[in-house]
């Protein structure tokens, strides 16, 4: 029963508004925390600027990826093979440490009867980036959000990135990568697909 109302309490305070005074005071805390003086010149509007620097890394929290993917077009002449965006770059954010998340995502979709703007694609990979992340939950809210608001046969979401919580601390591996994959619809039931997708995204040239 504590548990329960714990964990309604954690509910109810993630809705409470901070507003950006609150934040930035936040941030001098943690700046008297690591033994430097936020009243120095230098650091002075250092807590404004980090305050600004995460309604820009985090912004994916206040947009919509099922509005953007709202708009498809039907003038498709047939066409019902892949279609595949690679090498969309990602910056998000690790949910453990707050620490980078750098790399590349693939994504690509089999059509049925409609198409998404290229554009929008990207736009999805990025809307999910910036919000704290594990890799693997951001491959699978991409592939299951572009399944569903596309209504397509299949959709297959590959991410190769470096995390900066084990390459710039910890193990301390710099040249590390992670990759990950998702399946869906016919990418997950025939491997043929699912090989050339793997094959497309292989080729850098």
């Amino acid at each position: 029963m504590k548990i329960v109302k714990n964990l309604e309490k954690v509910r109810e305070n993630s809705k409470v508004k901070v507003n950006d005074d609150e934040a930035e005071e936040a941030f001098r805390t943690i700046i008297r925390w690591i033994g430097e003086d936020p009243s120095r010149e230098g650091l002075i509007e250092t807590p404004k600027r980090v305050v600004k620097a995460f309604k820009e890394y985090f912004k994916g929290y206040h947009q919509d990826a099922n509005s953007e993917l709202s708009k498809t077009f039907g003038d498709v002449q047939g066409y019902d093979d892949m279609v595949l965006e690679k090498n969309i770059s990602i910056s998000s954010h690790c949910e453990h440490h707050m620490a980078p998340i750098v790399g590349f995502a693939h994504v690509a979709y089999l059509p049925k009867k409609r198409i998404v703007g290229l554009s929008k694609l990207a736009r999805t990979v990025e809307i999910f980036s910036k919000r704290l992340q594990t890799q693997e939950r951001l491959t699978m809210q991409i592939a299951n959000v572009l399944m569903k608001g596309l209504d397509a046969y299949g959709v297959a979401v590959t991410i190769d990135a470096s995390h900066q919580c084990m390459s710039t601390r910890g193990v301390k591996k710099e040249k590390a990568t992670t990759v990950t994959n998702y399946f869906l619809g016919k990418f997950k039931d025939d491997l043929s697909y699912q090989n050339r997708f793997l094959r497309y995204i292989a080729d850098q040239n």
